[in-house]
């Protein structure tokens, strides 16, 4: 008897055969993709804002949807700028600082380090004049050099800075009409998924979205606390800068190893032209010391880890596992899709424990 597909099999391989082909399109348009992912993950995390403002009631009048959109997406963009307009100032004050304290610095550093190799029966003699004249060089570099290199860049890999800047400019655009119709996007999502098994994606789509709202609580609560902390311990400390720098330490901490490196090399280059000696930049690694512990074995396990249930030690496996596939991007998504595959996987697990292969 030869083997035929029943009406339904036929329907349910269609359907897949076509997802399949939609799945690999949109693989084949990655490049094209980038704007719309990153609009997508914003209107996520900013359509809370938006529900919310859209909700307020002023008599017989609620804000319309349209103006909540364009306030949230201006107060988002202009705390975006504030980030970066906290970073030029600090380095168009110390990097001007550093052309004459650098010299200094590497003369204090020699008459320091040389005669305690010496002692070891290490005879090194460091070229500082060589040195000096290195970094006088590189901090010195007029705006016509630094326009020169900017141009010969732009002429190098002229598509990819194109690509940028179109990047820079749609994700605005894309955020706002997907913040306009985020609830139409999800109903017609909803509508999409067939009707058998609408009742369990719904579900597990709840969970996901309790699971990612407790992630992103929890993570700006590190980022606040971290950067209260490195503000006032630097401001103790008598650096100029805390401020700025501890507010950027700690606003970037979203950001694994960047975020965190950025701030200490701000922090480190303050101190050495502020103090003289090794006074700022022991009180500096210190500091940044501290708060590498505290939020690394305090902060994130308790108030991301726990609060998306994912222990210390998954968490580290999380950031090293997404940091090996994907890279920097995958670092960034490591506890947010982890929430997501451990809301997958406790449905497996009840599935599987529910199953004749486990009970038999």
């Amino acid at each position: 008897m030869p083997f035929s597909f029943t009406p339904e099999q036929k329907q349910t391989a269609f359907w897949l055969v076509l997802w399949l082909a939609f799945g690999l399109l949109l693989y084949a348009l990655g490049p094209i993709m980038t704007p719309f992912i990153a609009a997508a993950i914003l209107a996520y995390c900013l359509n809370g804002a938006v529900d919310y403002l859209d909700a307020i009631r002023l008599g017989r009048y609620t804000v319309p949807r349209t103006l909540a959109v364009i306030v949230v997406i201006t107060v988002f963009i202009t705390a975006a700028l504030a980030l970066v307009l906290i970073v030029i100032p600090v380095l168009q004050k110390e990097i001007p600082l550093l052309q004459v304290q650098i010299p200094v610095f590497l003369d204090k550093l020699n008459a320091m380090v040389a005669p305690r190799l010496a002692d070891m029966g290490v005879h090194v003699q460091l070229d500082m004049s060589g040195l000096k004249k290195m970094f006088t060089e590189q901090l010195a570099a007029g705006g016509d050099e630094l326009w020169s290199k900017v141009l010969d860049s732009a002429r190098i890999g002229g598509v990819a800075v194109l690509g940028w800047i179109v990047t820079l400019i749609l994700v605005p655009v894309v955020l706002f009409y997907m913040l306009l119709d985020w609830h139409q996007l999800l109903r017609a999502f909803t509508l999409a998924i067939p009707r058998r098994w609408v009742v369990q994606t719904v579900g597990m789509g709840r969970e996901v979205d309790v699971l990612l709202a407790q992630y992103l609580r929890g993570q700006l609560t590190v980022m606040l606390v971290l950067a209260v902390f490195y503000s006032g311990a630097l401001a103790m400390g008598g650096l100029d800068v805390a401020l700025p720098v501890g507010i950027l330490s700690g606003m970037l901490v979203f950001i694994p190893y960047i975020g965190f490196g950025l701030g200490l090399v701000l922090a480190l280059i303050a101190a050495v032209l502020q103090f003289p000696g090794w006074y700022g930049l022991l009180m500096v690694g210190g500091i940044y010391g501290v708060g590498q512990v505290l939020e690394g074995f305090i902060l994130t396990p308790r108030l991301v880890g726990e609060r998306i249930g994912l222990n210390a030690l998954t968490v580290l496996f999380a950031l090293l596992a997404f940091g090996q596939l994907f890279g920097f991007v995958g670092v960034l998504l490591a506890l947010p899709a982890s929430a997501v595959l451990m809301v997958a996987f406790r449905h497996l697990r009840h599935h599987y424990l529910r199953s004749s292969f486990y009970n038999a």
